[in-house]
């Protein structure tokens, strides 16, 4: 029996995939975020609650930040303290993982191993059946179309960061799957207004939401735009979502007697976006100043006061600090390797392996993004690209205003390898007829010359910028010059 092709990418998706977990079998986590969600997943297996910092984790991050939970409300040594910092949708993934696997040290492992089957791989047939639907109004051939789509699958089936992302404990992992498959179901819902297909996808988003907070603009911006397609059945989801987001957001706004959201952590992230000597991105140091805050609440509004004030004290900061997260959000995929190699997480790397490593790592995403912005010229303007265009703003504009990180792009990549794939298949010469087209196909070329221009000068910036690291990091003793995340 042949497999379709969905069903044989998801395999070797998973394969690739199933490469670095098991040649990391025994990796451990670090006290980070991960840190943090692996707490609160523990908590929910065993029965205690969403709840973190237990008096058995304070003994790890001892030597690092200095708890003072004495004066903390509600506080349980045994148990820890009710927390909505984070949100609650991958922590309690992990728990379930934790119930069967059990919390001792192999946790990680199961996690991953679990993370790679249900979320990693489902990544590369999903984006092939998206991209079926985006791309149909463009290709008359069914046979251009169907290599359009599995070439967008199997970038995203073999893409670099995507294999190993998996290893991480983030809420990534969750996020990436189910921002993919309700884009799939908002399509359909266009394509086929029932109310299953609408329901389905107010779920999905309601889930993608509990996940990451951050694709509430997106869940907004697609629901108005979907009651002014198709009225009464899109009202409908649009209540199917607020109902499934209501019991969180109750559970938070009672654990702090006032209205609460999914999670509170924008005022944390404001502080560290508009930090005095930050750069709109993560910065170690000034990471740590909030968490001594034990209540969530107060830490949140402690946080949003400091950055208003940061702001007030230095106003022309707004707009360069919004282009530098611009250019964080669209940097190079160096991060990771720059973190690992420097603190001797791989050993000693030849120079000339080193650089091999980096071209592998690096590479992908600048040959896909650029091909996705001619990609993207070459769209039809539908209901379909305008959902797209919306999620591409939508995503894109919190972080340009709060903080940014270039692992933040990675959830665009199966929409990025789509668009790439389209310019792949077509060939050039539909730019050439796009722009002789119309007015509208002119515009859209020129934007993606213009973005074009812009991706180089922000990568040459960026290698420019980060020069001594990286001559560090390629030096004898690269392996152990310990840079921060």
């Amino acid at each position: 029996m042949k497999l379709s092709f969905p069903a044989r990418i998801y395999l070797i998706a998973l394969v690739l995939r199933l490469i670095p977990v098991l040649l990391t079998r025994s990796l451990g986590i670090g006290l980070d975020d991960m840190f943090q969600y692996d707490m609160l997943a523990r908590s929910l297996a065993s029965g205690g609650g969403f709840r973190w910092y237990a008096q058995a984790a304070l003994k790890q991050l001892e030597p690092y930040v200095d708890f003072d939970l004495a004066t903390a409300k509600g506080y349980d040594p045994k148990y820890g303290l009710y927390t909505s910092f984070r949100a609650p949708l991958y922590p309690a993934f992990l728990a379930i993982v934790y119930f069967f696997s059990g919390a001792g040290a192999s946790r990680f492992f199961a996690a991953r191993l679990v993370q790679i089957i249900f979320l990693g791989a489902p990544l590369a047939p999903f984006t092939y059946l998206v991209s079926k639907r985006l791309a149909g109004p463009l290709f008359f051939d069914e046979t251009k179309l169907e290599r359009s789509a599995k070439t967008s699958a199997w970038v995203v089936a073999c893409y670099p960061m995507l294999l190993v992302y998996p290893l991480g404990l983030g809420t990534e992992n969750p996020f990436f799957v189910l921002l993919l498959v309700s884009y799939l179901f908002l399509l359909k819902s266009i394509e086929q207004p029932t109310k299953f297909n609408f329901i389905l996808s107010a779920v999905l988003l309601a889930l993608t939401a509990l996940t990451r907070s951050v694709i509430l603009p997106f869940a907004g911006l697609a629901f108005l735009y979907m009651i002014y397609l198709h009225r009464k059945n899109a009202i409908l989801a649009g209540l199917a979502f607020i109902l499934i987001l209501s019991p969180w957001v109750i559970r938070n706004s009672l654990l702090h007697k006032r209205l609460t959201g999914i999670e509170t952590s924008m005022g944390y992230n404001l502080y560290l976006g508009y930090y005095p000597h930050g750069n709109g991105s993560f910065i170690f140091g000034p990471s740590l100043d909030l968490l001594t805050i034990m209540d969530d609440a107060e830490r949140d509004e402690v946080g949003t006061q400091k950055a208003l004030g940061f702001i007030k004290a230095q106003p022309a900061r707004i707009v360069p600090l919004a282009i530098n997260r611009l250019g964080f959000f669209f940097g190079l995929e160096k991060r990771v390797l720059m973190y690992f190699y420097s603190n001797d997480l791989l050993g000693y790397i030849p120079a000339r392996i080193l650089f091999v490593v980096a071209l592998v790592l690096l590479l992908p995403f600048v040959t896909i993004s650029i091909s996705a912005l001619f990609g993207f010229s070459l769209l039809k303007w539908n209901p379909q690209t305008k959902l797209l265009g919306f999620l591409f703003f939508a995503y894109l504009l919190p972080h340009v205003f709060i903080l940014s990180e270039d692992r933040f792009h990675l959830a665009l990549i199966p929409y990025f390898s789509i668009l790439a794939a389209l310019l792949w298949t077509g060939g050039f010469g539909g730019i050439s007829a796009r722009w002789n087209g119309s007015l509208t196909g002119r515009v859209f070329v020129a934007f993606a010359v213009v973005g074009a221009v812009f991706l180089f000068l922000n990568w040459g910036f960026e290698l420019s910028r980060d020069a001594d690291k990286i001559a560090q990091l390629f030096g004898p003793n690269g392996n152990n010059s310990h840079f921060p995340y």
